[in-house]
């Protein structure tokens, strides 16, 4: 090895154990191992916009966040590019052939932010050799690994989440065995995302025998007075929401019209934010819906985002919507795609990481109650171990509710029946491989 990389490799070294609030100074060297191009397929306009917004904003303030404070990812500075969908697949696969071919190294990892993007672009992203993130939405059959090496789901999935929705509902009724003869309504959006939850709520309805009623909504979601005649008739005991932009707010107000009661209301993570919850009043209190993160701006992370990106601004930074549910969403999956980089770099040095190596990192993964205390997230979201064969992570879920002014978690880590959604996971994955004639890995 030659005195200069020689040198090279020994600054790389040293920037990759100085801690994380270190901002190491960038200099020719490290500028010469490249930038980290993240792509953000993301839709600030259209009748998505209103959960679009929250979750870019949190996604492009953390790695705004790392730049001014660290200096990038160990020393390597991230360039990020928005191509906006308004949440159409067509647009998204647009944004994807267009963002896939910058970068010093190619593009870092692919996050959707649509259900119908994902299903679109996971096949193209295999061949081209980009990883593809769809967190806690997509594809749930990608959560197996050895069939959809590209492709990943954690920290879970609509049918853990589905699962956990069972569980929780099954505690409140003193027991899942007490489900038996109850009527549970699902509201969903008449799309592939919307469906991705029915073939749990099918096969749990056949274990614990309870009655299931599936009312689907059209895009974009503002017309429902007749699915919500349905409810009304059908008298259900639970209603479940799988709902997007607009339709959230307008399902909350027609489960208000017909008084429903709130506490019985249940939506999936993308239909339990602030928007869709605001708009209702005081009728909206006591509607509850599932997360995997705690809800607030009171981590140090927040805090750092606050003084670094909006330079101690903290109206600026209200404006910008920290804190909100969807915002918060947008940081823990920029901790994810950037920790799979930093993981990566520990294999293959502080450079630029090419798609190849990120998803090594992705697969390696493991995110402890340590390193998310060194982050500044300790509790704020839970520790993940991602592998080969396990691209969703476990599934955890939580549940949270409306108390007029702000998200409350009501109750903690759920049980996600894995030893149910596992195997249908690894089922689904299957059938994929044999109609698209594929060779699962050995993992």
């Amino acid at each position: 090895m030659n005195l200069k990389k020689t040198l090279v490799a020994a600054m790389g070294a040293a920037i990759l154990a100085a801690p994380l609030v270190a901002a190491p100074v960038l200099s020719s060297t490290a500028e010469a191992a490249g930038e980290q191009f993240f792509p953000l397929i993301i839709y600030r306009t259209g009748p998505y916009a209103v959960g679009g917004i929250p979750l870019a904003n949190g996604y492009g303030d953390y790695l705004k966040l790392l730049n001014a404070r660290d200096g990038g990812i160990n020393g390597v500075k991230i360039k990020f590019e928005e191509c906006e969908t308004q949440y159409s697949t067509k647009v998204g696969v647009e944004c994807y052939e267009k963002l896939k071919g910058k970068g010093d190294v190619g593009p870092t990892v692919f996050n959707p932010n649509s259900t119908g993007i994902t299903y679109a672009i996971i096949p193209k992203a295999s061949v081209d050799k980009v990883p593809v993130h769809s967190m806690g939405y997509g594809r749930t059959a990608a959560g197996d690994g050895r069939v959809f090496p590209w492709a990943f789901t954690f920290p879970t999935s609509y049918w853990s989440q589905a699962a956990a929705f069972i569980n929780y509902i099954g505690e409140r009724e003193g027991g899942k065995n007490n489900l038996k003869g109850k009527k549970i309504a699902f509201i969903y959006h008449n799309s592939g995302y919307g469906k991705e939850p029915l073939p749990t709520f099918n096969k749990l309805a056949k274990k614990y025998g309870y009655d299931f009623k599936a009312l689907a909504v059209d895009h974009p979601g503002q017309e429902q007075k007749a699915a919500w005649l349905q409810v009304r008739r059908y008298k259900p005991d639970y209603v479940f929401l799988t709902g997007w932009g607009v339709m959230n707010q307008v399902a909350i107000k027609e489960a208000a019209a017909i008084r429903f009661p709130m506490d019985h209301f249940i939506g999936n993570w993308w239909s339990g934010a602030e928007p869709d919850v605001l708009p209702a009043g005081k009728t909206a209190i006591g509607y509850i819906a599932a997360t995997f993160n705690q809800p607030g701006a009171g981590t140090q992370a927040h805090a750092d985002i606050v003084k670094h990106v909006y330079g101690g601004d903290a109206a600026a930074a209200k404006k910008g919507q920290i804190g909100q549910v969807l915002y918060n969403r947008g940081i823990i999956n920029a901790i994810y795609d950037t920790e799979a980089v930093r993981t990566a770099m520990g294999k293959y040095g502080n450079k630029a990481m090419s798609g190849e190596q990120v998803r090594w990192g992705l697969e390696n993964l493991n995110l402890t109650e340590a390193r998310l205390g060194e982050l500044g997230v300790k509790g704020f979201m839970g520790p993940i171990s991602v592998s080969c064969k396990d691209h969703e992570g476990g599934g955890k879920v939580m549940f949270q509710q409306w108390s007029g002014t702000e998200w409350k978690i009501v109750k903690g880590w759920t049980d996600t029946m894995q030893d149910v959604i596992r195997p249908m996971i690894e089922e689904a994955a299957a059938a994929y491989a044999k109609e698209n004639k594929i060779t699962p890995r050995a993992c």
